[in-house]
């Protein structure tokens, strides 16, 4: 299986502990000439970077959060001479102070690396065309596909996002080969495609989908494979990492995230102690960068939900740490009726119905302090809602209700899907 960097992907056991010692205390050295983070580190109990003598030490570090980084907003994490910024972007959310990340040029060249890495491990190779949808602008999922494209030396489609009759257009044009998007989008994608004249269905040139910012089941993950003739690889990253492909992906075993161990340290922890986890429970995934210069992270807590799956080397010839892909976020778990679940789960229970479809909604209705939920779902006829409603039931343990609509009829979004509806009545 091809790799971008032979050597970086195939380190030993003994080399990935050299190279992460020796770059977290590069990155704690560069953080403690930060006021912000030093007086941080300090109430964490760190009176200087010589605390920490081995990667033992890591976790008497303490815990940032994305908190952290909306109270620096939006330059105060900065460790670098402004003058040596090239760039920045920030994170997608729509309330709240956004997240910020700068970028020097070792940055951009660090994150177009990591992304040059995601393609080859798909599979892309020189000259391939890459359509490219995500947004440009603030967000960083369309310029981190841009930086890595140029770095990978690929035919660069920069389609963005949104114009769905405009992306199948440039797909069938230019006979692209890969694309990156968000998982919900692919479902209208497909909705436009199976709409076209008989014989113009298909694109016989896809072969790759590339997917990040949204967990998906495995299911839907066959289901578009099936429907496209492609397949899916699960690429991840997010703003305060250095933006999307910085921390990873899943090789074609697709057997869990590849980490760049060489990049960053993994840690999983327990999200209420801050204890870490040993290899294969399930905890909240922590992060520290090892290169990154503007704004490095120094035990990041993502609230991304997986566990260590395997040091061990893989199949594909690469030997760093695997991770469980996302399973859900600590700020995302659900509590109805005394029953604690994922969006993702449920999306996992619905794709095993037959006749149901990619769109669904879970709405939560909260009076007088319960709360009810409600999935609704488009389906082909036939499907009713207590046949979706029993499965439910016997996947995630209680009883909600919903509705089944026709194919078209829940709204749909260009970007990233809205899964969770929630209103509190009086």
């Amino acid at each position: 299986m091809s790799m971008w960097n032979r050597k970086a992907e195939t380190l030993s056991r003994e080399e990935y502990t050299k190279v992460q010692f020796d770059g977290l205390r590069k990155s704690l050295a560069r953080v403690w000439t930060n006021d912000f983070y030093r007086e941080r580190l300090r109430r964490g109990g760190v009176s200087s970077p010589e605390d920490v003598k081995s990667l033992d030490d890591l976790a008497r570090l303490p815990l940032f959060t994305k908190d952290d980084f909306r109270d620096a907003y939006p330059l105060k994490m900065c460790c670098v001479d402004r003058r040596d910024l090239m760039e920045f972007h920030m994170s997608s959310g729509s309330t709240g102070t956004p997240v910020v990340m700068a970028y020097t040029k070792n940055d951009l060249l660090q994150w177009a690396e990591c992304m040059a890495r995601c393609f080859a491990m798909a599979g892309l190779e020189k000259g391939d065309p890459l359509q490219i949808m995500p947004t440009f602008g603030l967000f960083n999922g369309g310029f981190g596909c841009y930086h890595g494209a140029r770095k990978a030396q690929l035919f660069t489609i920069p389609a963005s996002s949104g114009n769905t009759e405009r992306q199948l257009k440039l797909m069938k044009d230019f006979h692209t080969k890969g694309f990156v998007s968000v998982v919900s989008y692919v479902p209208r994608l497909i909705e436009k495609l199976d709409a076209l004249p008989e014989g113009e269905r298909d694109l016989p040139d896809l072969k790759v989908g590339i997917f990040g910012s949204e967990t998906f089941s495995d299911e839907t993950r066959r289901r578009i494979e099936s429907r496209l003739g492609i397949e899916c690889f699960d690429i991840y990253g997010m703003t305060e990492t250095g933006g999307i492909g910085t921390t990873g992906q899943d090789c074609r075993c697709h057997c869990g995230i590849h980490v760049w161990e060489d990049q960053y340290i993994t840690e999983i922890i327990d999200p209420e102690t801050g204890e870490v986890l040993p290899d294969g429970e399930y905890g909240e995934v922590v992060f520290s960068s090892l290169t990154r210069e503007a704004m490095p992270i120094i035990r990041y807590r993502t609230h991304d939900i997986s566990r260590i799956l395997s040091r061990e080397k893989c199949a594909c010839g690469r030997t760093s740490l695997r991770i469980d892909r996302i399973t859900g976020r600590t700020d995302d778990m659900l509590i109805v009726k005394g029953v604690n679940f994922y969006p993702r789960q449920v999306e996992q229970a619905l794709m095993e119905i037959p006749g149901v479809k990619d769109e669904f909604q879970i709405i939560l209705e909260e009076r007088n302090g319960m709360t009810d939920v409600t999935v609704n779902v488009e389906a082909e006829p036939g499907v009713t809602g207590h046949m979706v409603a029993k499965h439910l039931r016997e996947r995630l343990g209680f009883l909600p209700k919903g509705d089944v609509f026709p194919i078209g009829a829940l709204p749909r979004n260009e970007g990233k899907a809205k899964r969770v509806i929630r209103r509190k009545l009086d």
